[in-house]
């Protein structure tokens, strides 16, 4: 034998040995490739072992309940009753009596102006009365002397006619010296500028020792605004115009207003006025209410949130927010029947916090799902949760329904619904 088919017979020899040591360390696959389809039907069985478990579900009853039919609109807060204070008369600003964002009451004295030009201008104008009441006394005086000297023809008629002008005459200007005065005090008076109204001070716009000056067209010292009561402008759409008429009178109609949407309700107030015309641009009407505001929550200028109530309805179908999930073909909610998942459509009317209410698909009478796992599937097989447990020993239960109040769930995301109905 040559040295060739030795070399070729060792190689052939050691490669049958590798071969033979691979093949016998890999036993599984060795299994798997010699029978393939029982593998195959070994893993789908397994794999729908794992699909098909129980689903544990929290369920929840349908509530009825009171709840209120709603307008929910953005309003600007207003004051009932501004003013801006100018002065009526020039002069130097003395003194400023109060500081600013003060709250001031009608008739409080807010500053002084340097009163004594006006004052001299009424010592003046009472010096002038006096001397021409003591001139009318001398001139009535006369006339009177005159009188019988004219009857029994000692003197003139004329002479007489001009006495008595002259007593006239006097008479006409002590009453011009008269209305001189009460304009003189007047100007005095004005010296010293008091609150028109109760309400809140602004910012100054002179500071003491400051020339002022009178007329409308300076600037005005301060604004003050009246925040007790105050307005609320609301923009409601006009789809809503007749629903507000026809609940108008009723005590039910009232306006809560929140700082923003979605909040507690700071304050609460009537509706007080309507337009007479809708805003063609917009689309909408402005209806006001009026706010005590006793304790000055809402403020001049502030945007809010407000909820007008138009009716109280006392039995309606209420779920929570979490219950109700969007779809296609609109909203609906998961049922537990027979052990197992049903989807059920529903119409929502409105929502009010966290509440939906439900116009339409329930009769109350269903087991709702009251928070949806995201691996439940319509016709899943569900275990429901027991109202103290977290599920396992002792808190789960085939079927049966929680005694949850609907109020205690948690928020989720906003519900497609229609718009309220009176």
């Amino acid at each position: 034998m040559t040295r060739f088919w030795k070399s070729f017979l060792v190689i052939c020899v050691l490669a049958a040995g590798s071969g033979f040591y691979w093949w016998k360390s890999q036993p599984a696959t060795r299994t798997a490739d010699a029978v393939p389809g029982k593998a195959a039907k070994a893993e789908g069985k397994g794999a729908g072992r794992r699909g098909s478990g129980p689903v544990t579900v929290r369920t929840l009853s349908v509530t009825r309940q009171a709840m209120p039919v709603i307008i929910d609109a953005v309003g600007t807060v207003e004051s009932e009753h501004s003013v801006a204070v100018r002065p009526q008369v020039s002069g130097v600003l003395q003194a400023v009596m109060f500081k600013e964002g003060d709250r001031v009451k009608q008739g409080q004295v807010l500053f002084r102006i340097d009163a004594r030009p006006m004052q001299a201008a009424v010592e003046q104008v009472r010096a002038a009365l006096a001397r021409d009441q003591a001139q009318l006394v001398q001139a009535k005086a006369q006339e009177t002397r005159l009188r019988p000297l004219m009857e029994k023809d000692y003197i003139t008629r004329q002479e007489y006619d001009v006495a008595a002008t002259q007593a006239k005459s006097l008479e006409a200007t002590v009453d011009a010296n008269r209305a001189a005065l009460e304009q003189a005090q007047l100007q005095l008076a004005y010296a010293q500028i008091s609150a028109p109204i109760s309400g809140r001070t602004g910012s100054l716009s002179v500071r003491a020792g400051n020339l002022v000056t009178a007329g409308t067209g300076s600037a005005p010292l301060v604004v003050i605004n009246s925040t007790q009561p105050i307005l609320v402008s609301l923009s409601v759409p006009q789809r809503h115009l007749d629903d507000v008429r026809r609940h108008w009178n009723l005590p039910e109609l009232k306006v809560e207003i929140a700082a923003d949407r979605g909040g507690q309700a700071v304050a609460q107030g009537t509706l007080v006025f309507i337009d007479n015309t809708v805003n063609p641009t917009t689309g909408t009407i402005v209806l006001k209410a009026r706010v005590k505001n006793e304790k000055e929550e809402l403020w001049p200028g502030q945007f809010v949130s407000a909820r007008i109530i138009l009716r109280i309805e006392k039995d309606a179908v209420v779920l929570p927010e979490s219950a109700v999930q969007p779809g296609q073909d609109g909203p609906f909610v998961f049922v537990v029947k027979d052990g197992r998942a049903q989807t059920q459509n529903v119409e929502v009317d409105r929502q009010v916090g966290e509440l939906v209410v439900i116009s339409k698909g329930l009769t109350g009478s269903e087991e709702i799902i009251a928070e949806v796992p995201p691996t439940l599937t319509v016709g899943n097989p569900v275990t429901v949760r027991g109202p103290g447990g977290e599920g396992g020993k002792g808190g789960e239960r085939k079927s049966g329904k929680s005694q949850e109040s609907p109020a205690t769930q948690t928020p989720g995301r906003e519900i497609p619904r229609k718009e309220a109905k009176s």
